[in-house]
This record gives structure tokens, sequence and C-alpha cells, in this order.
């Protein structure tokens, strides 16, 4: 009977502490992960003025989004090129951007 006990408290003190193991590096995890998403947050939101600031309207329907190691990547439309290469220059000299990527198209407005 002993025996059945002593076993018995083994496994259960392992199972504990395994379980405390994970929740502490999850809770970690998640910590760096919401740093992380505020950083490329404050990242974006600097771009997306700076764009505003700029007053092109072709520059609204440039989209912003900045991943966990401060690159940037620009997607949708402009009306010219050198609006593209405003809203590229304007990121790339942005604290905190390591790179930047444009996936940002021409689109005249011929309405």
């Amino acid at each position: 009977m002993k025996t059945i006990l002593a076993i018995t408290g083994v496994l259960v003190t392992t199972l504990l502490g395994s379980a405390v193991a994970f929740a502490d590096q999850d809770a970690t995890s998640t910590a760096s992960h919401a740093a992380a998403y505020v950083k490329d947050s404050a990242i974006t939101t600097k771009i997306k003025s700076k764009l505003a600031a700029e007053h092109l309207t072709s520059l609204a329907h440039i989209h912003v989004d900045t991943d966990t190691n401060g690159v940037v990547w620009l997607s949708g439309s402009a009306r010219t090129q050198k609006a593209i290469r405003t809203a590229i220059s304007l990121a790339r000299h942005t604290d905190g951007v390591k790179a930047v990527h444009s996936d940002i198209t021409v689109v005249s407005n011929d309405d």
C-alpha cells in the first residue's frame, strides 16, 4: 500500500510540475507576443500618420502591415509612381522599420 501511495505521489508531483512549467512558458510567450504586437502596431500607426500628413489622395488607398521583425509591407494602389515612391520613402524613414516591401500598383483614375 505504501508503494502505491509513493508512486501516486511521484506521478502527481511530476504532472503538476510539468503543468506549472508549461503554464509559465505559455505566459511568457503570450507576454512577448503582446509586446511585439504593440511594437508592430506603433510602427504601422506612425507610417499611416505620415501618409495622411502628405495629403495625397492616392495614398489613402495604401495599406500598411508590419511584422514582428520590423518589416513593413505596403499594398494597394496609388495614382502615380511618384506617390508610390513617397509612400516607400516615408515607411523607410520611420523609427523601428528594418525593411520595406511594396506591392503597390499604379491605377489611373480616368473617370
